[in-house]
This record gives structure tokens, C-alpha cells and sequence, in this order.
């Protein structure tokens, strides 16, 4: 405990020699979760150790700071944890099948590891092979829909110039072919991969998610478009369970006091909250769209939860269960097509 202070410290400092545009008090403050005065103490206590510490942004408002050169760099080691982390991030990029992505992140290891001399390198090496090991990042088996880089590369260049996009986009339940202008704004990665982008197509002029394996072509645009300052993707994804935007709903689960524990491990949503009963079950709360996938969800605890609110879900999730039993009742069934029983074979003697 005693040397956490001295640890964020050197991470501020360490924020402010690799930030070209400076980090404010307000960051500091959010990062660390330190008051205004603790913020201001660290910044006056890395100055005096660090002098060639320097205002990025005179004159304006709030106040950035940098550290542009010196000895800071001789003080960041490269860790194996560190390295391990990197790994790990380009091996889950690669069992999510965003190949672009860990390619980057694999160069970037390597480029990392090219840095540190040669005594720690084999020192580092070992440990690193070890605990990749054990981290036991496995490929997720089942289809995986495949994304070409230079589509990835073609968005990615779109969304850091502000251009707009043509987007030849299939629709998944129809099949059919459109041209969509569009103004990229970011993705969003799970079990599918979107780009999340303003569309400008007549009757809609306004956020969309488009699935980036039905994205067939991408033609980026001469004419730029300007960022609202107003939209975040993190606000964008709160606004529902999976992906699927929809109107949100005020939840209520109960989860009974066998899978109460279990429970409360999961992040269902970050508007969450937790609500413990006389009997031992457990209700959660949260604020979000998506009452299919939430229901895709609630498959998975089986009859250890109930959903107590709104009724909308409770009818959503009642339609989904008949549909449900539908299917497994039609299995109990004789089958239609006999298994051939192999012929006997006489003995011969």
C-alpha cells in the first residue's frame, strides 16, 4: 500500500511523456479516482522531479500538461506481465476474428520486444512462454464469418479523416443489395462485428449498425462530414443489452438464492444494480434496449431466474419459450427416416 502513491506517480508521468496533446487534471482525476486537490499535488509533485514538464495548450481550456523529453524513458521498463497482456489481446482478436486487428497488435509485441536489451530479453522470455501458457486462449470452434483486411483498413482510414462512405451493404433477412451513404463513426465487436455509422440515406438520418460480413464494398468519399460532439459510442452500446437498438426498458430480474451468487459476478449491463431479498434471491436493475437478446440470455440460467419487469419482456420472453418447447416436443416424435440395420451376416463353417 505504501508505495501506490510513488506507483501513480510514475504512471501520470509515464501518461504525460506519451500523450502528445497532454492529460488533464480532470483525466488524472477520472483515471485514478483522485479529488481535484490530489490531482493538482501529483502534477505539482511530477514537475518538480520532471522540470522540462510543460503546458500543452497555453491559453485555453482545461489546462493539458506533457513531459516532451528526458530521462523519463530510461524509468519504463517492459514487463512480462505487460508483454503477456499484449499477446493475449492479439490472440483474442484472433478467436474473434478481427485479423487486422491482431495482426497490429502482433507487430506491436514484436516491436516491443525488439526494445528491451538482450540480459532482460532472456530473462523476460521464459516467464513470457509460461504464462501464455497458462493463460489457455483457445480458438472458439464454430463458423466464423470472415471480414477481408483491406474493408477493415478502408473504414478505419474513413473514420480517422471525417469522410463519408458508400457502403454496398447485403441485408442479412433479405438478401438484398443497397448503396448507402453513411458517416462512420466506430465498431462494435461480439459474436458479430458492426460498424456504427450516421446514415444518410432518405427517411432514416440517424445512427445505424451495419454487420461488417454484409459489408460487400466500401467507397470512401471525397467529402468530409463533421463529428457530433455529442455522440459516444459507450452511450451508443448502454442503449442495449447486445447490439439490437431498441427503445430501453426499465428491467427487473429475480435470480433465486441458489443462483444468486453466481449472479452477482456478472456484469449484465453497466447501468446495473443490485438488490438483495429476505429470502436470499437476488434482483438486478438496469435501463437498456434488446428484449430479444435479453432473452437469448435468460435461456442460459434456466428456471434459477425470473424476469419480474416490464410485462413487455415477460410476454417476449414467454413467446420464445413456446417456441422453444415447439421444438422439443416435435423432437420427442417418431422420426420420419428409419436407421438401415445392418443385414446379418450368415456364419459360414
Amino acid at each position: 500500500m505504501r508505495y501506490e502513491k510513488l506507483e501513480a506517480l510514475l504512471r501520470v508521468a509515464l501518461d504525460m511523456r506519451g500523450s502528445a496533446e497532454g492529460i488533464s487534471l480532470e483525466e488524472i482525476q477520472q483515471s485514478y479516482r483522485v479529488s481535484r486537490r490530489t490531482a493538482e499535488r501529483m502534477r505539482d509533485a511530477i514537475e518538480r522531479v520532471f522540470p522540462q514538464m510543460e503546458q500543452a495548450n497555453p491559453g485555453e481550456i482545461p489546462k493539458r500538461w506533457r513531459i516532451r523529453a528526458g530521462p523519463i524513458a530510461n524509468l519504463a521498463g517492459i514487463s512480462t506481465d505487460e508483454l503477456s497482456a499484449l499477446t493475449t489481446a492479439a490472440l483474442l482478436a484472433k478467436r474473434d476474428n478481427v485479423a487486422d486487428l491482431s495482426a497490429r497488435l502482433e507487430t506491436l509485441s514484436a516491436k516491443l520486444k525488439s526494445l528491451i536489451r538482450p540480459a532482460a530479453a532472456r530473462r523476460i522470455g521464459p516467464d513470457l512462454e509460461a504464462l501464455m501458457e497458462a493463460e489457455g486462449i483457445a480458438l472458439r470452434p464454430g463458423p466464423r464469418l470472415p471480414i477481408p483486411n483491406t474493408l477493415l483498413e478502408e473504414l478505419r482510414h474513413a473514420i480517422l479523416a471525417c469522410r463519408k462512405v458508400r457502403l454496398h451493404y447485403r441485408a442479412r433477412g433479405t438478401g438484398k443489395l443497397s448503396r448507402q451513404l453513411v458517416c462512420p463513426y466506430g465498431f462494435l465487436y461480439g459474436n458479430r462485428h458492426y460498424l456504427v455509422a450516421y446514415s444518410l440515406s432518405e427517411g432514416i438520418s440517424d445512427y445505424r449498425l451495419f454487420s461488417l460480413a454484409n459489408i460487400e464494398k466500401v467507397e470512401v468519399q471525397e467529402a468530409p462530414f463533421r463529428r457530433r460532439k455529442d455522440f459516444t459510442l459507450q452511450k451508443f452500446a448502454e442503449r442495449s443489452f447486445g447490439v439490437f437498438q431498441e427503445e430501453p426498458l426499465d428491467v427487473v430480474w429475480r435470480f433465486t438464492p441458489q443462483a444468486a451468487a453466481d449472479a452477482r459476478q456478472h456484469l449484465f449491463h453497466p447501468t446495473q444494480a443490485f438488490e438483495d431479498e429476505d429470502d436470499g434471491s437476488l434482483l438486478v436493475r438496469f435501463r437498456a434496449g434488446g428484449a430479444l437478446e435479453m432473452c437469448w440470455h435468460l435461456f442460459t440460467w434456466g428456471d434459477q431466474v425470473r424476469v419480474v419487469e416490464p410485462a413487455e419482456l415477460r410476454s417476449a420472453y414467454r413467446e420464445q419459450m413456446l417456441k422453444a418447447d415447439k421444438v422439443v416436443q416435435s423432437l420427442k416424435g417418431p422420426s420420419r427416416r428409419q436407421i438401415r440395420q445392418p443385414k446379418s451376416v450368415g456364419k459360414t463353417g
